[in-house]
């Protein structure tokens, strides 16, 4: 853990994570000189990574994890664990610009989703000696991509690590609010997705 006078606070951070109704509005008021101080910076970074205009219309990664963060706070109530819950949809896709490639005109982000995790415990180490708490996050963002997994059958995943590594509940509502999080996003559908990933967790929905 390091604090010095030119970072905000993790409390700071995690009041506007709990509590605001729009934490995206906290963050996208951030000055340059605030952001792109280490360990903000891996966060600055996101604004100039792009994303496949298919997928995620809204443009860059800090566009669309503003929109998950302010989907996540629709929901935080309904977590078992929010400062988690919370603290994983604003680190989610930290591991894309590690990852993002532009490969013949298609981009991709292929395992953003681990580099993400180990990402996320650095970016954690800075502001507390938590480890718990560390883990719990990491984990979250590690397994954020499995309902696409689990869903269409996909090699990547390990539902049975998955399950065992986190807390399902809060890892569906995180994938949920990952899919809303874009322009574009069809509620019904996702909803049913979700229901449809807990349901093969053998979660009792």
């Amino acid at each position: 853990m390091n604090q010095n006078n030119n970072v905000i606070t993790f409390e700071e951070i995690s009041s506007h994570l709990m509590n605001d109704e729009h934490p995206s509005d906290y963050f996208n008021s951030l000055s340059e000189e605030v952001i792109s101080q280490y360990p903000l910076s891996m966060l600055n970074k996101l604004k100039k990574v792009e994303q496949s205009a298919k997928y995620h219309p809204e443009g860059n990664v800090w566009n669309h994890t503003m929109m998950v963060l302010d989907e996540a706070a629709l929901v935080r109530e309904q977590t078992n664990d929010d400062r988690v819950f919370m603290w994983a949809a604003l680190l989610h896709d930290i591991g894309k610009p590690d990852t993002t490639r532009n490969r013949k005109g298609r981009i991709t982000s292929y395992n953003h989703d681990a580099v993400g995790a180990k990402l996320c415990s650095k970016f954690l180490e800075f502001y507390t000696d938590d480890e718990v708490f560390i883990n719990k996050v990491a984990m979250m963002v590690k397994y954020h991509m499995h309902m696409l997994y689990v869903l269409k059958n996909l090699p990547f995943g390990n539902r049975i690590k998955m399950i065992s590594d986190t807390d399902i509940h809060d890892l569906a509502l995180l994938c949920r609010c990952d899919r809303l999080g874009r322009i574009g996003a069809d509620k019904e559908e996702e909803t049913n997705n979700y229901y449809e990933f807990l349901k093969r967790c053998q979660v009792p929905l």
